[in-house]
């Protein structure tokens, strides 16, 4: 018990030390979800530790933080960290190797900053957990991005300019397209979230993918997302990238099956409700419901759709777009 305290003390500086605008007391205690009687006695314990705890007034609240951040021995990274690192690395090496190869380099860094001994026991400990753990190959197909597109993206949207590239999709057929872009979105592909420049700001943002981009140049104009637009909000409007209308959604998980579908993460803001019979509702909010219906395959013979008609409607026409892989 004593050395869990510790650690968390010791968590919470590291949060402390990585802010740069100081944390409330309700905010330390949301990271280290404690409560916040319990946050104002471990703030008390940091000041007798670390002397340098400055104290910022935020009327009608205060901040703290510590500035000269903390030392080596403090912040040296465990074996398990590492490991989820490199982790993070290989299941991101198919579907976004740039971010990939960023993490790659990020441990490089990690490892050059730990001394030699140090580095030594952990080797050995990183060895038996990444033995111990493996990242299943996703079935099927799946676009393969250009790492030098997807980098001409990411410098426009830090540099907040347009960007022009080739698209070869679309109903009007391949041509140039001068794009401001909002976000980049991975799924199952890889989706620029952008307007085409000549559009008005009023307009919502286009998913334009990225596998059929090419000649990718950024423009010395003006880009950026409006004030007020929100990537993850956006993404979470959906079922899967595809962006479409919202609709209330409930399913039936029947009662064999109901205790593993609450254990599964069906939409981020789902809502489970637990029924007389055993049986467990699962309400969501989002559009795709193509998407939706191909994800629910899986649930087969678990679970019935009450809600929407559209949904069935989606998911009989999968059903038969499915059986036609099988006629001989």
């Amino acid at each position: 018990m004593r050395h869990e305290k510790s650690a968390r003390l010791v968590e919470l500086a590291r949060h402390l030390a990585a802010t740069t605008y100081g944390l409330t007391l309700d905010e330390m205690a949301e990271k280290l979800d404690v409560k916040r009687r319990t946050i104002e006695r471990m703030r008390d314990q940091l000041v007798m530790m670390y002397p340098d705890l400055e104290e910022i007034s935020d009327p009608p609240t205060k901040r703290w933080r510590l500035p000269k951040g903390l030392d080596s021995f403090t912040l040296a990274p465990t074996s398990e960290e590492l490991a989820a690192l490199t982790t993070g690395q290989k299941q991101l090496e198919r579907t976004n190797p740039q971010a990939a190869g960023a993490l790659a380099s990020l441990e490089t860094k990690m490892l050059s900053a730990l001394k030699s001994n140090v580095k030594r026991r952990l080797a050995t400990d990183i060895e038996a957990l990444m033995q111990a753990e493996a990242i299943a190959v996703q079935p099927g197909p799946r676009a393969s991005v250009d790492k030098d597109v997807l980098q001409v993206l990411r410098d426009a949207l830090l540099a907040l300019k347009q960007v022009r590239v080739h698209y070869s999709g679309g109903s009007g057929g391949p041509r140039q397209r001068d794009l401001i872009p909002y976000g980049i979105l991975f799924g199952g592909e890889a989706y620029l979230i952008a307007r085409e420049a000549h559009m008005d700001e009023a307009i919502a943002p286009r998913m334009w993918r990225i596998d059929r981009m090419g000649q990718p140049i950024m423009l010395d104009l003006p880009g950026g997302a409006p004030d007020g637009f929100d990537l993850q909000a956006y993404s979470e409007r959906s079922f899967g990238v595809y962006q479409e209308e919202t609709v209330d959604v409930c399913l039936r998980v029947f009662p064999d099956f109901a205790d593993e579908a609450s254990r599964w993460v069906f939409h981020p803001k789902q809502v489970f409700e637990r029924q007389a019979d055993g049986a467990l509702l699962v309400h969501l909010h989002g559009g795709g419901l193509n998407e939706l219906a191909w994800s629910l395959f899986r649930w087969g013979g678990k679970l019935e759709i009450l809600e929407p008609p559209a949904l069935k409607r989606a998911m009989a026409n999968a059903l038969e777009l499915a059986g036609t892989m099988i006629k001989s």
